[in-house]
């Protein structure tokens, strides 16, 4: 996993909390070095960092309370530029995601910000749920799909929720993308909360929720200010208690290996390993989730190849 520490000396993490007697569940989240990451790993414009910023924090917020050996997947199909984003998430806080089209670009929007929603586009919004892939206890996944409705992305996670869970919920996710004299972008602040309305809760309670989150300043206006996920619930539940159930560490990680990559080649079919040694002189894998490439040199592939033609015989 790689560990995203922020500039302040401070790891990205996130926390889950409750409020009105467990009927207000809440979410928030610091990913600034998160986002970084993955948008140095994947080279994208600043639009589409922003993008794919707000789908892994938002992924991440979706996903927390996970179990052990559980995954979540986050994928949006659209007709814009970026013609496709995905982020995964799992309980231990790892978040891992890609775009189609990294370079994709839009024009500034009237206020004169990245245009998210001009380079989303329309299109479905997917969710998917699987448990016990990783140790080979495999269920059934459960995968809900809503249209795209926005392609702000914040909006488009608490339209999935609404329609989807039946959960009526408040979803913030920022990503502040700076540009440099040289014009490279980098991301200043990122992260976001989600705040989620169970049945029963008290609808005194909820308007003064709703009427404060309202006022709320920018979430990257107080990440940059050095608020921490508990200070991003405070200003926006105002003068609603709330209770932190759990803090933990994220980061962008990655379940890619050479080992996999190894793997995965010595499985394909002996003639096309033939080829590939005799026309490559060795195997190049890249992963989409992180951009890491991993090269077979000619010795090891000449091994597989090796051992392809003794499982012939």
């Amino acid at each position: 996993m790689t560990v995203n520490e922020n500039r302040n000396g401070r790891r990205d993490a996130l926390v889950r909390a409750t409020a009105a007697d467990g009927l207000i569940r809440c979410m928030a989240a610091v990913t600034t070095e998160t986002v970084s990451e993955a948008a140095r790993r994947h080279q994208t414009s600043g639009t589409v960092s922003a993008a794919l910023g707000r789908t892994l924090t938002g992924t991440l917020l979706l996903g927390a309370g996970q179990k052990e050996f559980d995954r979540l997947t986050v994928q949006i199909e659209c007709d814009g530029p970026v013609r496709g984003i995905t982020a995964e998430t799992n309980a231990l806080g790892r978040v891992r995601g890609y775009v189609r089209e990294p370079g994709a670009d839009v024009p500034l929007n009237e206020a004169g910000k990245f245009d998210v929603r001009a380079v989303v586009g329309g299109g479905m919004f997917y969710v998917t749920y699987e448990s016990g892939f990783e140790i080979g206890l495999y269920r059934e996944p459960y995968r809900g799909a809503v249209p795209i409705i926005s392609g702000e992305i914040g909006e488009d996670f608490a339209y999935y929720l609404a329609k989807s869970e039946q959960i009526p919920s408040a979803v913030m996710l920022g990503v502040l993308v700076r540009a440099r004299e040289s014009g490279e972008t980098y991301v200043e602040a990122a992260g976001g909360l989600m705040i989620q309305v169970m049945p029963g809760a008290d609808s005194a309670t909820v308007s003064a929720i709703e009427s404060t989150a309202s006022r709320t300043p920018h979430t990257t206006a107080l990440i940059r200010e050095g608020a921490r996920p508990a200070d991003l619930l405070q200003a926006a539940l105002g003068d609603v208690p709330f209770e932190v159930l759990e803090e933990h560490e994220v980061g962008f990680g990655c379940s890619c290996s050479y080992e996999r990559a190894a793997s995965l080649v010595s499985s394909i079919d002996g003639a096309e390993l033939e080829s590939m040694l005799r026309e490559d002189r060795g195997a190049a894998l890249t992963c989409h989730f992180c951009n890491e490439t991993y090269r077979i040199d000619e010795p090891t592939l000449a091994g597989m190849v090796e051992r392809s033609r003794d499982g012939r015989v």
